[in-house]
């Protein structure tokens, strides 16, 4: 019985499994499956842990790309079903994914910081990771800190550029800013991840729920897969019955200072923070004229915005660079990434 090399790693709010491309079988899924130890809802026989955000994994290999340092897929593996998918991209993941490259000796490190140019093979756009690596190796120690992981870690500030429609086409899928569907007012909007934004009060609830009383709205529930199996049609995306996007976030007035508070369903489960690219499509929606968003949001003012998006367990500030006529140019977030094991895996 042999094992496969595999690093497992806290990127953001998330964590899971990093592969070399070269180092997975041919029957990954499979393998993958096994690995994680789904379908079952505690994971018990694999390395999941009952919940889809430690159920993840990369899947990374140096690039042939121009100006690209790495290609990095990410696959989320169901907790309860045997599925593995490709139809999204994970930006907490993302944050792992420096640190990985250059430990799997894919990236040259600098003596200070290395700045690691990754191509998301799910979307087709390119990140920049900024890692540190004082005397040319990867620090995971400092004193950053985000909402929903305890305590304090070196800084990965993140950038994108050009994410608008990387799954739909378009940053606005269906030409508008405001769509009604169901009878309640969305927004559907795709800046590096698919989003359906709605009014909490809409749909009857204050939008400060736990993420547990909101699972257990069956009503609620019920209304918001209604809404998401219409609008992944008109957001190009087709059936998306068995799909992990688009994701349903609900809104509401912010109540610690920040721009916007939220309730994303990922799709079935509610997340206790938010996604990174799902914060970002967030922010910009708070910055998109005519959007459900865009009344109720804390904006800011400058060419510069930070927007604190608040969720369940904190924040996750976007910082948005605008042009001159208002357009969201490219965004930024600081994450953090963590080595938990690096070894071999047996399936």
């Amino acid at each position: 019985m042999s094992g496969v090399r595999v690093m497992w790693m806290r990127g953001g709010t998330s964590k899971g499994g990093f592969f070399l491309a070269e180092d997975l079988p041919a029957d990954r899924d499979t393998f993958l499956l096994r690995v994680l130890g789904s379908p079952d809802p505690r994971q018990i026989d694999g390395m999941g842990g009952g919940d889809p955000l430690t159920s993840k994994v990369a899947v990374v290999n140096r690039s042939l790309r121009t100006n690209v340092d790495v290609d990095y897929l990410f696959l989320q593996v169901a907790v309860d079903k045997a599925q593995v998918s490709d139809a999204q991209n994970c930006g907490n993941i993302l944050a792992g994914i420096g640190p990985f490259a250059i430990e799997r000796g894919l990236v040259s490190a600098q003596d200070g910081v290395t700045k690691v140019r990754v191509f998301m093979v799910n979307t087709g756009q390119v990140a920049i990771a900024t890692v540190e690596t004082p005397g040319g190796k990867v620090c995971y120690d400092g004193v950053a800190r985000i909402d929903g992981v305890p305590g304090r870690a070196a800084p990965v500030p993140i950038e994108f550029r050009d994410t608008a429609g990387s799954s739909c086409g378009a940053l606005l899928p269906s030409g508008n800013p405001l769509d009604i569907i169901e009878g309640i007012e969305v927004t559907m909007i795709d800046n590096g991840m698919p989003v359906v934004m709605m009014r909490a009060r809409d749909l009857g609830v204050s939008g400060q729920e736990s993420p547990e009383t909101l699972e257990t709205n069956a009503v609620l529930c019920e209304k918001i897969e209604t809404i998401r199996q219409v609008c992944g049609q008109q957001m190009n995306l087709g059936d998306v019955t068995d799909k992990t996007v688009p994701k349903m976030t609900l809104i509401s007035e912010a109540q610690s200072g920040g721009a916007i508070a939220t309730r994303t369903f990922i799709p079935h489960r509610c997340h206790k923070a938010i996604g990174v690219l799902g914060a970002v499509s967030v922010a910009t929606a708070c910055l998109t004229p005519g959007s459900v968003a865009h009344d109720m949001a804390v904006k800011g003012e400058g060419s510069e915005r930070k927007l604190a998006v608040e969720h369940p367990t904190g924040e996750l500030t976007v910082v948005a660079q605008l042009g001159a006529q208002g357009e969201v140019e490219s965004t930024a977030i600081l994450r953090t990434a963590r080595k938990l094991m690096d070894g071999a895996i047996f399936a």
